[in-house]
């Protein structure tokens, strides 16, 4: 009886110790956070409809829950962790710890009027009334620019309120545009640039906050990959010296002499978005072959 007793106080810790996540049930932001966890090497039972699932091979829950509640559960501390936009944590909580950009489901939060008003800036706004999803961050920028608008508080399709005669203008979140076109409306100003980011909980336990370290570990080692190149080229032993200075890498460049005498091969890492400029250079400099290769994780 007491070894059994022992063992389900050792199960019970167990699954006390998992990190539980929080990310949005379902779209877009949902499909990124799962496919960035799936990059990091966890595996998520997760069947349909399911509002909890657990990790096979990482001490892990993921729960499901509405975009909007999220910062307050992890506030509260029914989530240790979760994937949210930045412009949700700015909205409704503030009180989170800010981990790690995500660098994707980028967007804006900008103001928007119908397109056959005549906008003449700012002071357009003066009087108006403004449909939004977000009132705390359109509020403090009127406040800010010193403007006196109105600010009615709406969920859902916020972008019809013009249409209706509910409001003359809206504050919400812009990604293609292509929402605000179709429903008349045009982009006059913008309030914040937003991506997924990481938060977290301000009181997480040791053990929470040694399961987000290695967390955090895996995540930056996938963006780390994504933002840099894997090159291959070949070059004059005489060129090395200034291609060296064209790729500095992680550290320096891999040389390794080639069978054709007076020739290496050399092995380095370059920035996605100095890709084109930096291979522009190589050539001018007397690289040869130049071979580009995805990398699938990068731990600096």
């Amino acid at each position: 009886m007491f070894a059994v007793l022992v063992f389900l106080k050792d199960k019970k810790t167990k699954q006390m110790n998992k990190l539980k996540i929080a990310i949005q049930k379902k779209g877009r932001l949902n499909q990124d956070s799962i496919q960035l966890l799936k990059e990091c090497g966890i595996s998520i039972d997760n069947g349909k409809d399911q509002l909890k699932a657990s990790a096979r091979n990482f001490p892990l829950e993921v729960l499901y829950l509405r975009n909007s509640d999220i910062p307050k559960y992890v506030l509260d501390g029914v989530a240790d962790i979760a994937i949210v936009g930045e412009n949700l944590l700015v909205e409704k909580g503030n009180g989170n710890s800010r981990i790690l950009p995500l660098g994707f489901s980028k967007c804006k939060v900008s103001l928007a009027i119908p397109k056959s008003a005549e906008y003449s800036g700012l002071s357009w706004f003066e009087g108006k009334k403004i449909a939004t999803s977000y009132p705390k961050t359109t509020e403090a920028y009127f406040k800010e620019n010193r403007i006196n608008a109105s600010v009615h508080v709406i969920s859902g399709s916020v972008e019809i309120a013009p249409n209706i005669g509910l409001a003359d203008g809206v504050c919400d979140i812009v990604s293609s545009g292509s929402t605000l076109f179709k429903n008349g409306l045009m982009e006059v100003e913008q309030i914040m640039t937003s991506e997924a980011i990481l938060i977290a909980n301000k009181e997480l336990d040791q053990e929470r906050a040694k399961l987000l370290d290695k967390l955090v570990f895996r995540i930056k080692a996938v963006l780390a990959s994504k933002n840099n190149k894997y090159i291959l080229l070949n070059a004059p032993n005489e060129k090395i010296e200034a291609i060296t200075q064209l790729l500095p890498g992680m550290k320096s460049p891999t040389i390794l002499p080639l069978a054709r005498e007076g020739w290496s091969s050399m092995h380095s890492v370059i920035n996605e978005n100095e890709f084109w400029d930096v291979i522009d250079r190589l050539q001018v400099a007397g690289a040869e072959g130049i071979l580009i290769v995805p990398i699938e994780k990068m731990v600096v």
